[in-house]
């Protein structure tokens, strides 16, 4: 019972890893021992992200565009060339738009359709090989994917394409875990809330208070908050999960209509 959320010794991928959610479970992973590859588009951010996070432990950057297949594929060769197996793949790369009902374009549907549910899938068919590696019964892979809440209720803000796909990247979680449960992969996601990243940078400056009283513990998440969630998923606490959507949001999904 002691070394329930050990981590150390694994290997792990985080994808969107040089900043916001996806940088706060990287550096959770990596102060707790994980060998963790980060990737993100653009890559000096990646670099600087890996550079600062390997003060506390071993991150490697691997930069690539995921909205592309070859960008998935270069990825995928490249963590295949530099290791036998994968523990852990964290599909966070994710991306939003917001427009107008009546002026919202294709453009903007399909970009955030592709990065957010088309990339999560064809990355973690890429690297099933990895995953399959280092899968057992007793120590499962792990695929953890980032949902929103905004695919569990519904954001009065005009970003149309991006409830759906984390809803739909929600429901990719359970398919996969149907799927993969006898190859000893397990499959999760985690829905966050109000964090501090890059996404809602915008959001929380113009209606930061407003958001805070709105949450039930009445505070905006914290990195440690994000990085708890992934660590217990990634660890032996979570070997017997599988298929769930873990709101990690102050309590708002579960108190909807209830404050």
């Amino acid at each position: 019972m002691k070394n329930l959320f050990d981590v150390s010794g694994k290997v792990a991928l985080v994808t969107g890893g040089s900043r916001g959610i996806g940088e706060m479970i990287a550096e959770g992973y990596v102060a707790n021992g994980v060998k963790t590859y980060i990737s993100s588009r653009k890559a000096e951010a990646c670099d600087a992200t890996a550079r600062r996070l390997s003060e506390q432990g071993e991150c490697i950057s691997i930069p690539a565009d995921l909205s592309t297949s070859d960008g998935i594929q270069t990825l995928a060769a490249e963590l295949k060339s530099r290791e036998s197996q994968l523990d852990i793949l964290v599909n966070n790369a994710g991306a939003t738009w917001g427009a107008p009902l009546e002026e919202f374009p294709e453009s903007g549907w399909d970009k955030v359709m592709d990065i957010n549910v088309k990339g999560p899938f064809f990355l973690t068919q890429a690297l099933l090989p990895l995953l399959e590696a280092s899968a057992s019964a007793e120590d499962p892979a792990r695929i953890i994917n980032i949902g929103s809440i905004d695919g569990l209720n519904v954001n009065s803000l005009p970003t149309f394409s991006y409830g759906p796909s984390k809803a739909a990247m929600h429901h990719l979680t359970r398919t996969l875990a149907s799927h993969l449960a006898d190859r000893f992969i397990t499959a999760n996601a985690i829905a966050p809330g109000p964090f501090p990243s890059k996404m809602m940078e915008h959001t929380l400056k113009t209606m930061g208070e407003q958001i805070r009283h709105g949450v039930p513990l009445k505070r905006i998440g914290e990195p440690a908050d994000m990085a708890g969630a992934a660590i217990y998923l990634a660890s032996k606490a979570g070997a017997y999960v599988s298929g769930v959507v873990i709101p990690v949001d102050g309590g708002i999904i579960a108190c909807a209509g209830t404050l």
